[in-house]
Formats: C-alpha cells, structure tokens, sequence
C-alpha cells in the first residue's frame, strides 16, 4: 500500500498538530508514505525526525499555479494507492488520479470541496451524521477517532511563570479566538480567588483578553502563555484542566488531559458533550456560564473523591479508545479494507 497525505494548514492549529502525529505513527508501521504540505520549516523538521522526508509546497490562492503542477508531479512519481487530502483547501487543490481519494474533516465543512472524492472521514460521530445528513452517501462516510500520547514530561517550574508553588493551577489551551469562549473562564476566574490561570495559545483576541483580565483584577493571576510546543509538561504541572469552548466539534484537548491523568471540567458544547459523562469522566457545565464553572472549578478542588473518580476514568477512557496504536491500527485496517474493494 502505498499512502499520499496532503494538508494546507496554518502555522498553528490542532488538526495540524495531529496531521503530524498520524504520519508519524503510519511511517512506524513501516507503510510506504509520502507527506505534502504547506512549508513550514519547523513542521518539516519534526517529520524528518520522525523518519518521513516531506514536501513543502506553497498551497497558495487560485493563482498559485506551481502547486497544482507539482501535485501533478509527486503524484506522477509516486503512483499512491490512497491519497488522504486533510481540509478543505488541500483536498480542493488535489488533482483527479488513478488512486482512492479520501478526505478526512474535523469540524462541520461545506460539502463543495469534496465532491472529488471518494471516502469522507469524520473525527466524530457527529460530523458523519453531518455528512450524511447533508447527502454524502452513507457508506462513503466513516469514522475515525483521533488519537493523543501522554509522555514522562517533567513538570514546568510554577516560579518561572511567576506562579506560586502551592497555588491550585488552572489551564486551558486553545486558539484565541470567540469560539474558544476564555472570556467566560477568565470571568469566572474572580470567583476563584486562590487559584492562577495559564492560558496556552494565540490568536486574534489576545489583546483583547489580556485587557479584559486586566479590567477583571485577575491579571496578576493570569499567565498568557503563546503559542506552546510543550503541551505535556503543561499538562502535568496543572491541578485541573478547563475546555471553556462554545463551539468545539471534538474537544482533542479534553482527551490530551486524560491521557496526562488530570480531571477535565468543559462546557457542554457538541464535542466535550459527546466525550464526557457527566461527574464519571468530567464535570460539565452549560456554555457561557461563567457562574457555574466557578462553581465546578471550586468544588472539584476541595472534593478529592469527586477529582479521584473523574481523572482514573477520563485516563481509562484514553486507553481504551484514543491511544497511538488502537487509532493508527484503525486507519491501516480502514486503508487495507477500501483497497480490497
């Protein structure tokens, strides 16, 4: 079997992030790959270092030319059996070929980019039901979950981002953007007195968010961390980790918790809804209630038998289901099956 990938993703992103993680765990398997996608130096250098040598292309507007010709090109010289197009933009630029062509989204996309395609690949339950539900034949839409990896991290020093040791510690992560609703985590923060907040990520409110923690009087318990690279040490230096979100189709974050062994409290939007059972797996609150999450975040950090029962079996649930090897294993024994077609 021979495997073409292709995304024209942003500097940052979560479906990116795990763009990377999906080739590198295919090339483990020993599956012959070849991996193209918007230049990026330091996306590149992480594939090389996980044994893949990639194509960077420009995945420019609609006249950007050169890429569609070396599209062409690769797929010339590689002659896949499969061609993975991830998004809308790569999957539209991808030329037609004698290869199943299949796409995979991770959010509710319109259907006009993919109708060259073969196979539709949701990351959720949900977005299949969309893709049906929208006129996508049923048996050309599957799902396939996506997986995290936990690691031995060493835990981050709170003193260096001026974070007592001993004080609760909140995090969050995310694109700075409304959807992702830190406005309410940031509100509901004043009725958390004790506790620090550290927000991993960038975007376009950044600015905006700073000012209003500044306007709240939690600035100075406020840490606005960038864009991070070291999610897993994030990870294992917080007490509670918070999916604060309004629109969240998945919620890979929650499940990235889980897998560091940390409770999880996410507002009830469609993907954290779908992935969490209420006070077995994590707490859940209604969206934009800045009250109530409070409320959650206080009593999770007194109730030790609550924090105790929600993080073994968010964890069991990352072993059971989102692992490397169970998701990886999934996508090889899909690839295998539409080819045996």
């Amino acid at each position: 079997m021979k495997l073409m990938q292709a995304i024209a993703g942003a500097k940052y992103g979560g479906a990116e992030n795990y763009f990377v993680r999906l080739a590198i765990g295919i090339a483990r398997l020993g599956i012959e790959q070849r991996i193209i996608l918007r230049h990026d130096s330091e996306r590149l250098e992480i594939l090389r270092k996980g044994g893949i040598d990639p194509v960077g292309l420009r995945f420019g507007g609609i006249f950007d030319w050169r890429t569609s010709l070396s599209l062409k090109q690769q797929i010339a010289e590689f002659k896949p059996d499969i061609v993975l197009t991830w998004m809308n933009r790569a999957t539209s630029k991808f030329p037609k070929g004698e290869f199943i062509h299949i796409a995979r989204l991770g959010g509710y996309y319109n259907l006009k980019y993919y109708g060259g395609c073969d196979h539709l690949i949701g990351n959720t339950e949900g977005i299949v039901k969309y893709l049906v539900k929208n006129g996508w034949p049923e048996e050309k839409a599957h799902y396939l979950p996506n997986f995290v990896t936990s690691t031995e991290s060493k835990p981050l020093s709170k003193k260096e981002l001026f974070t007592p040791p001993h004080a609760p510690l909140i995090l969050t992560m995310g694109r700075l953007h409304e959807n992702k609703a830190f406005d309410i985590l940031l509100q509901a923060m004043t009725r958390v007195p004790d506790a620090y907040l550290w927000i991993a990520g960038d975007g376009p409110l950044r600015e905006t968010l700073e000012n209003l923690s500044t306007k709240l009087g939690i600035k100075p318990r406020t840490r606005f961390l960038g864009w991070r690279d070291d999610v897993s040490a994030l990870l294992n230096t917080c007490d509670i980790f918070i999916c604060p979100s309004r629109h969240e189709p998945l919620g890979n974050v929650v499940i990235e918790a889980w897998a560091h062994s940390k409770p999880v409290i996410a507002a009830d939007s469609f993907g954290p809804g779908v992935l969490i059972e209420h006070l077995k797996s994590g707490i859940l609150v209604p969206k934009d209630d800045d009250a109530l999450l409070a409320s959650a975040i206080r009593n999770l950090l007194v109730d030790d038998m609550l924090r105790e029962r929600i993080t073994g079996n968010g964890h069991d649930i990352f072993l059971e289901k989102f692992t490397e090897e169970k998701v990886v294993g999934q996508y090889v024994d899909f690839f295998q099956k539409i080819l045996s077609r």
